[in-house]
Formats: C-alpha cells, structure tokens, sequence
C-alpha cells in the first residue's frame, strides 16, 4: 500500500538515520556470533591440510589441524560447526558402504571434537555423494536412476552412526522423498530422541555449488551429470513450500533454504508460513564470488560480506552457515 506524507514536514523520516546511535538503535535486524555456523572440510590422508583452489582461504583439514581450528573456534565464540567429509577414492562405491562405517572419518573425528570441545556445536551432513563412486547423493540403477527408498535407508544408517557418535544435529541434505521421518523413527527407536535434525528442506538445483564440489572431491566423479531429478528447479517456489511442510510433518526440527542470497524470496516465504528456525547456507559459490571481487578491489570485503547476511537475516534467516564466520567474529567484536 502507498501512502501519500501528508505529515511533512512534522514526518521526517531522515531523522531516525541522522547519527550512527540512532540508526543502531532503531535497527530493525542485527547480526551476532551466535547466528554463524562455520562449514569445515576434513579428509582421511595422513598428509598436510590441503588448499581449495576454487574456495581462497579454504581449507581441507588433516584430523590434528581440524581440531586446532576447532580451538580457535572457540576462542571466537563461534557456536556451531558443520563438517563435510572428503574421503579417499578407494573408499568410494555405488552403495555409500563407507557413509555408515563407524570407524570412518565421520564418526571418529565428531568423538574427538565432542571429547575435546563439548560446548562447541556438531552438524554432520547426512549424504551419500562423498562416498559414492558416481558422485550422486544417491544409490543409482543400472540405467543410472537414483533409487530412492534405498537411499533412505542407508541415509538412516548414516545418521545412527553420527548420532552414536555423539553428532549434535544431523542434516540430511540429499533431497530424498521421506527420508527426514525415516531418519526421526530411526534415531527415537535407538534412543536418540534429543538428537535434532535440520532438514535441507528447500535445497535448489544451483550453479553456486561448483567449488563445494570440488572440495569434498565429488566433482570429478559427477561428471557431465546433474541432480535435477531430486534438488529444486530454481524456477520454482510453491514446490520449496510443498517440501518444507512435508519435512516438518516428518519431524523436522529446523529447515534450511540453500542457497542463500538469490532465494531470499524463499527464505522469507518459508519463515512467514510456518515459523520454524530456518537456516540459510550461504552456499560455496556466493562466498567464492564475495572473496574474488574483494582481492581485486571490487567491492570491500567487509561490508559487502555484512550486508549480505543482513539481508538473510531480514529474510527471516535465524542462522546461517557461512564460509566467512571466523572473520565475522573477529569484525563483530
């Protein structure tokens, strides 16, 4: 609705933007450390962290190293972290074998963190692309389908082993149809009824996900194929809804919109039709773009970075998986 300022000049509205105090106090969103959640790499060589190309000043973790960027973690306060694997070659398969072996890297590097830092938060991804030799999220027929309730049931065998391993949230981001209420029965029947789930609720079918790929080393295993047959189509927003309401029904304890800063439309819709915590992952591709612009003078880094997750946040985003969480931390203090 339009309104027409019949009140000027007693209206000014200049005037709550007039001093920095003012303007902060009138704030109508704000961001602080407990909001960030820090996505983290880790692999199973015994050789030094690796360096991502596609991702600046991002790492492949060796074990020792993950867990000493864990104390630095939480030196800043940063509450939560999310952990992606990278597991070897050898190790991969067309059944995930390796996705729900409990003396994998998963399970033992989320025991370590628990037994050294137990005030800092555990999400483990609940997929199979890290572990499958075709890259896919799924297990795949012959003629290259991905089979969906056998999937599921090896995505409930992944999230028991996170779970009894200490994991706080479990975060199925595969995009399977039943697989949260498969995974809720799963872990309640096996006690582990405290054990959140964050739902990847409304994950699209993007172009940003180029350079996670390439990180967690599924990129040359998916080849020229795609996920579109279980992700989002990015013309579609009614359908994000429809996959939102069925992942609460199924017991979903928080859901989550990825990407982040082309689908705050989908954010905002997700958080006003159903109130549930909703996280937003600023995907590897935003944050790539963010870095690159700033080492070549384009934008500066810091400002640039902040209003972008204030704009999550005014979306309705109450937590956001962010690749620049440490130097987020670091600016907020």
């Amino acid at each position: 609705m339009l309104f027409t300022n019949t009140q000027y000049p007693n209206t000014r509205l200049r005037r709550l933007r007039s001093k920095e105090f003012i303007r902060n106090l009138v704030a109508e969103n704000s961001l602080s450390i407990n909001d960030l959640i820090y996505p983290m790499f880790v692999h199973d060589q015994n050789t030094d962290s690796q360096v991502i190309k596609s991702m600046p000043s991002v790492l492949r973790h060796n074990k020792n190293d993950l867990l000493k960027e864990c104390e630095r973690l939480c030196e800043l306060k940063i509450p939560a972290i999310a952990i992606f694997p990278v597991v070897s070659q050898d190790l991969k398969d067309n059944n995930a074998k390796e996705s729900y072996n409990p003396n994998g890297l998963m399970p033992t590097i989320i025991k370590e963190i628990k037994a050294r830092f137990p005030e800092l938060g555990i999400i483990s991804d609940i997929a199979l692309d890290p572990y499958t030799s075709h890259g896919q999220d799924g297990i795949i027929d012959e003629q290259g389908r991905i089979l969906n309730d056998t999937t599921v049931d090896i995505l409930k065998k992944q999230a028991l082993c996170h779970a009894e391993a200490g994991v706080d949230i479990v975060a199925p981001s595969d995009m399977m149809d039943g697989r949260i209420g498969a995974i809720r029965k799963s872990l309640d029947e096996a006690s582990f009824i405290d054990t959140n789930i964050l739902a990847y609720a409304a994950k699209y079918a993007s172009n940003y996900y180029g350079p996670f790929r390439d990180a967690v080393d599924s990129l040359k295993n998916l080849g020229n194929a795609d996920k579109r047959t279980y992700q989002i189509s990015y013309h579609n927003a009614n359908q994000a809804l429809h996959e939102v309401a069925l992942d609460i029904q199924e017991g979903a304890d928080m859901v989550m919109v990825k990407p982040g800063s082309s689908y705050l439309d989908i954010v905002y819709q997700v958080k006003q039709n159903f109130k549930l915590p909703t996280f937003v992952y600023q995907v590897s591709g935003e944050y790539s773009m963010l870095k690159l612009a700033a080492q070549n003078g384009l934008i500066d880094e810091q400002k640039a970075v902040l209003e972008s997750l204030i704009c999550m946040k005014r979306a309705g985003g109450d937590a956001i998986l962010t690749y620049y969480a440490k130097d987020i931390a670091s600016w907020l203090k």
